[in-house]
């Protein structure tokens, strides 16, 4: 079986910046034991996988050791797949997904996704979380990941996480933000416990973050840097219940898999 397999470096407009994803195109889906081992051998932050449909696409992403529920680089990179690669007609594409039906539309040279808003909760902030950061939070919030809110982007870049005290938490991953000095805000991301020690422009984090910054500073539109070693760039809207998260990707390698 050869299967077509794409690396894409999104929220970015060059390539060796950005987080680089693989979308891998099926005819049907394969067994999941597979689709994990593809991922973990591709050993990216996010493997994403496409089943076409007579109206949309199935996607579903795995990290090297977990199927995750949402993902936003992976995403944006299957959409650039879809309309740079499969070179569709389509302004719109639709994926049904376990967060529900997600699209992605062409706004000039970048695409802008719809992503459901996951607002956090304000909580006490767990000691492994402070341990395992080694910093004193202005606020904490829960959703699916811990918002952990910081003075300034000077505190974010300099934060020199714990990964092993960071992976024993009950969540998925840490998202570190603060106001950006040329930005809206700045942000940093890190999952070691499911085999992301630090993911370099994380799309899922933005359904929290952009709630938590469009009310701080009473703007619904956001522009946001994620500042990675290899960083990311993303243009954001509050839309309620919903967010629109945009980038730019390039493709970085087209290959074939073969099982």
């Amino acid at each position: 079986m050869q299967i077509p397999i794409y690396q894409v470096d999104a929220f970015t407009n060059r390539l060796f910046a950005g987080n680089p994803a693989a979308v891998c195109l099926l005819e049907s889906w394969l067994q999941d034991d597979i689709l994990q081992a593809v991922a973990a051998e591709n050993n990216l932050s996010e493997t994403a996988f496409l089943v076409p449909g007579p109206h949309h696409y199935d996607l579903r992403w795995f990290t090297p050791k977990t199927e995750v529920d949402l993902c936003g680089h992976a995403t944006l990179a299957s959409a650039h797949v879809i309309f740079h690669c499969l070179n569709s007609p389509l302004s719109e594409v639709a994926f049904s997904t376990r967060s529900g039906r997600l699209t992605v539309c062409r706004d000039g040279a970048r695409l802008v996704m719809d992503f459901p808003s996951r607002p956090g909760t304000p909580c006490e902030a767990p000691a492994g979380l402070l341990q395992g950061l080694g910093v004193s939070p202005l606020e904490v919030y829960r959703s699916r990941d811990y918002l952990v809110v910081l003075p300034s982007e000077t505190d974010v870049r300099g934060v020199n996480p714990d990964f092993d005290t960071l992976s024993g938490l009950d969540a998925l991953g840490v998202i570190v933000t603060a106001p950006g000095d040329q930005v809206d805000f700045v942000s940093r991301f890190f999952a070691p416990g499911e085999g992301i020690p630090e993911d370099p422009v994380t799309g899922s984090a933005h359904c929290t973050l952009v709630p938590y910054w469009a009310a701080r500073l009473e703007k619904r539109r956001l522009h946001a840097l994620q500042v990675s070693a290899r960083g990311g760039e993303l243009f954001c809207e509050d839309r309620g219940g919903r967010v629109r998260i945009a980038g730019n990707a390039v493709v970085f390698m087209v290959g074939q898999i073969s099982l």
